[in-house]
């Protein structure tokens, strides 16, 4: 094997698995006999192109089986995803419930559901108690101090109700995922990391005064996470990520409207950039249509 055929082989890994075993010598082959006689490193347009070409297959691969269970399963992910963020800066004082929330996001994540119903139900009823000062299950020291992740109380900046709403939706999603005979698909392990940055306070970026500050590293991760999104929307030509975006707006919403005489320019372009973003999603698959029958 050659330098460069070596060098085409890691390139090509950046294509799905499945679309490698059924094309990956063709398109390998043709790739030498293209290359110019001696060469021994690809030309950075075959670079550019096979990366492009690779990131554009997986997303349409993702785009498999039902859109709107998909896209359900992909909102309670995001949804059990912020809801375990806001427990694990507090960890080490609610060590049982941090894990608790954690296996929750695994089962559903893995596609577990009739394992994630009692978990998240369990760790709901926990969680709406602590934002409402209440005791359940056990006693905790009330109210929970910061961390070194956030700089904050738990819930300092929450109620009961928006802590309900974000599990209320996730426990939603699950009960109608559960009727579904079919396994669900296993999300990617990147889900956990998201989790860290959602959790991190991050660097401040709102005056130290504001009485409802939004995490920037929060900030971040979302108009990240939505921006794959309207791609892949764009790609696949496929409406589930609309679905999955639409859902989280939702809980994004129910916090912004708790605090709606403390809103800041900074909120409220939080805010619609997310609307912006969610709304790309849903017609950024029949903007493409249109392009291809042109």
């Amino acid at each position: 094997m050659t330098a460069l055929e070596r060098r085409y082989r890691r390139l090509l890994l950046a294509y799905p698995r499945k679309y490698r075993a059924a094309h990956g010598d063709e398109l390998l082959d043709v790739l030498l006999e293209s290359a110019a006689p001696g060469r021994s490193v690809p030309e950075p347009r075959e670079v550019w192109g096979l990366l492009l070409g690779g990131v554009r297959s997986r997303i349409i691969d993702q785009a498999r089986g039902s859109a709107w269970v998909d896209g359900l399963h992909l909102g309670v992910t995001a949804a059990a995803v912020a809801n375990l963020a806001a427990l694990l800066p507090y960890a080490g004082s609610l060590p049982l419930w941090t894990a608790l929330s954690a296996l929750a996001l695994l089962a559903i994540s893995r596609g577990w559901v009739r394992t994630a119903i009692p978990l998240t139900g369990v760790v709901a009823a926990k969680a709406v108690a602590l934002a409402g000062g209440w005791q359940v299950f056990d006693l905790t020291l009330l109210p929970v101090p910061p961390s070194s992740l956030a700089r904050q109380m738990l819930f300092q900046f929450g109620s009961p109700l928006t802590v309900a709403a974000g599990y209320a939706l996730a426990l939603a999603g699950l009960l109608v995922l559960a009727r579904r005979r079919r396994p669900l698909r296993v999300r990617s392990w990147w889900w956990w990391a998201a989790v860290v940055a959602v959790a991190w306070s991050g660097p401040p970026w709102m005056p130290q005064d504001t009485v409802y500050p939004l995490s920037l590293s929060r900030v971040a991760v979302e108009v990240v996470v939505f921006g794959l999104a309207v791609t892949g929307a764009y790609l696949a030509r496929d409406l589930r990520w609309a679905l999955a975006s639409g859902l989280y707006l939702l809980v994004a919403s129910a916090e912004l409207i708790l605090h709606a005489g403390e809103l800041t320019r900074q909120h409220l372009a939080y805010w619609g950039l997310l609307v912006l973003l969610t709304l790309a999603c849903a017609f950024a698959p029949y903007r493409q249509r249109r392009h291809c029958l042109d």
